[in-house]
């Protein structure tokens, strides 16, 4: 019923429980952010997955599928998919590793350069457009603690060792 008043969501209220829940806001950060760049990406030709594999293939040229994998932190099975898909489209090849003719090395093609570049350009604006309310300062400060928190203290976590604690920084 379009142009009707109605009571603001328990998750639109500020001081809500929700919004002292890690896990809501995360999730719903990754709600927001996953509807709007898969918007964008897929208007260059892939998925949201397979832009995260592509910027992972640009940053270490010459990986390995396993090694790809591990990067994106996504099953095996998964980037075959993933990597199948952006082989058809043109935007990846695979060659045998010379070093393990079992192995596949995962290079990026010149359209699927052109397409990553495309796609981050438009994930930039649509990440800009987000923290557009921060402060530089506050920006840094956000993308150093999320960068702390996905690496040792989230596979801490993972592992079911919530208790012991890292070194500070």
């Amino acid at each position: 019923m379009t142009g009707m008043a109605h009571a603001p969501a328990p998750e639109d209220a500020p001081d809500s429980r929700l919004h002292q829940d890690l896990h809501w806001m995360f999730a719903r950060l990754k709600q927001g952010l996953a509807t709007a760049e898969s918007a964008a990406v897929r208007e260059h030709g892939m998925t949201l997955w397979g832009y995260t594999v592509l910027l992972a293939i640009v940053e270490a040229p010459a990986s390995s599928q396993l090694a790809l994998a591990q990067a994106v932190s996504v099953d095996k099975s998964k980037l075959v998919l993933i990597l199948d898909e952006l082989e058809k489209d043109g935007l990846v090849r695979r060659r045998p590793d010379p070093a393990d003719r079992r192995a596949r090395i995962v290079e990026v093609t010149p359209e699927g350069g052109r397409a990553l570049k495309a796609a981050r350009a438009d994930i930039q604006a649509i990440e800009d457009r987000l923290l557009a309310g921060l402060s530089p300062a506050a920006r840094d400060t956000l993308h150093d603690a999320l960068r702390r928190l996905v690496g040792e203290p989230i596979a801490r976590i993972e592992a079911g060792r919530p208790h012991e604690t890292a070194c500070p920084p």
